[in-house]
């Protein structure tokens, strides 16, 4: 499993970076997915974590490379969606968005539970939510800055193809990516959990 996550990443890594469509904007798209591995590979001693949060995981960091490699506003894939749907933009970022909720949601899980920090279930779904919701804010104003600091350069990053309302539906697509991951796997997860802990004891 982790030998087969490796090769993955790598392969895919070394893809995106070959002649990508904007070599600022790759490396603005793929620096999170960099900076998750470093963690994990710093973390994957002390605190293991089960195959389903590593495996979402990696599904977000392909979805960044991917982003990265075209630029999130022409991923061919989504240039033909948008076509045969007759769409007003390329929606690939909609799913990175989408993702930047529903992945964060399973770690964040992940570590509430096996470090015993919320145990009432409700309040737990409750601060996963909004830690997601934030973390997509959080985003969002780094988005800004850079946007700021770097002017036209940093148009293609942010993706926002003229739609006005990008930053807000960025951030509701976090928030409902967060709410299904915790109404899709939260059982699944427990499982996965409860495996971990007889593997253990």
């Amino acid at each position: 499993m982790k030998y087969l996550w490796l090769i993955i990443f790598i392969t895919i890594l070394i893809w995106s970076g070959i002649n990508p469509k904007d070599q600022f904007t790759w490396f603005l798209e793929v620096f999170p997915a960099i900076i998750g591995f470093i963690i994990l590979a710093y973390t994957y001693k002390s605190f293991k974590l089960i195959s389903l949060t590593y495996t979402l995981i990696l599904i977000h960091c392909i979805i960044l490379m991917v982003g990265g490699h075209y630029t999130y506003a022409e991923v061919p894939l989504f240039d033909t969606i948008k076509e045969v749907l007759n769409q007003s933009r390329n929606n690939y970022d909609k799913v990175g968005h989408f993702a930047q909720g529903f992945i964060p949601a399973i770690i964040a899980r992940e570590i509430l539970i096996r470090k015993n920090i919320i145990t009432f279930p409700k309040w737990r779904n409750f601060f996963i939510i909004c830690f997601c919701l934030a973390f997509s804010a959080f985003y969002e104003l780094i988005e800004w800055f850079v946007a700021i600091f770097s002017g036209e350069d940093a148009t293609a990053f942010l993706g926002t193809q003229g739609y006005i309302w990008d930053t807000q539906s960025d951030m509701g697509f976090a928030l409902l990516g967060s709410i299904l991951a915790l109404v899709l796997l939260s059982k699944y997860h427990d499982k996965q959990l409860d495996r971990l802990k007889l593997s253990i004891h």
